[in-house]
């Protein structure tokens, strides 16, 4: 007679011996997971604990002519937050369109369009300095689907649940374009794989 536990080993064994194939991949894949970086008080956040959520990260400059977006980033927070959405805004002198520092950009924020969304330390999005998180949003070999260099202030990436790149979206595109939103809704209905675990 089949003891219960020599079954559930047999099926145990049957999985690992099922995943060999796919444990280089999954085991080395570089994600957004993986990076760090500095909040609004300069404290180091792992983005690890974004894990299972829908990210939008966007490049930020309260002098530019789209500061507007904040409206719609706002919006969309507000829509989605309780669904496990997270926008998350990276402000950047990149263009030279944002001269303030870290508290008066969340002063201004706050004040000007009651953003309550995350927004972290300022960054170099481009450049010889750009930080190691908009390399890995930017560069080919990490991006291949979505490359190339930040245009522009305000454009945005959509992170799915386990952590990789599913769309990007121009800066003139509003946060509110049904095209964002309709690829926010797929993603946070996506169910994650049992591989996305990893």
């Amino acid at each position: 007679m089949v003891s219960t536990r020599n079954i559930l080993m047999s099926i145990v064994l049957f999985v690992l011996i099922a995943l060999i194939p796919y444990t280089p991949e999954y085991f080395t894949r570089i994600t957004i997971h993986n990076f760090v970086a500095d909040d609004k008080d300069g404290n180091e956040i792992k983005f690890k604990q974004f894990s299972g959520k829908v990210i939008l990260i966007v490049n930020t400059a309260t002098e530019c002519g789209l500061v507007d977006q904040f409206f719609g980033l706002q919006e969309l927070y507000k829509t989605y937050c309780g669904k496990g959405f997270e926008v998350i805004a990276f402000p950047s002198n990149s263009f030279s369109q944002e001269p303030r520092n870290i508290r008066d950009i969340i002063t201004f924020c706050s004040n000007n369009y009651l953003a309550d969304f995350t927004i972290f330390d300022k960054i170099d999005v481009k450049g010889k300095y750009q930080a190691s998180i908009y390399k890995f949003l930017t560069e080919k070999e990490t991006n291949p689907d979505f490359p190339g260099e930040i245009k522009w202030n305000f454009e945005k990436f959509l992170i799915g649940k386990n952590g990789e790149i599913l769309a990007r979206f121009d800066p003139d595109i509003d946060p509110l374009d049904p095209a964002i939103c309709k690829s926010i809704e797929e993603a946070l209905e996506k169910k994650e794989s049992f591989l996305d675990i990893f």
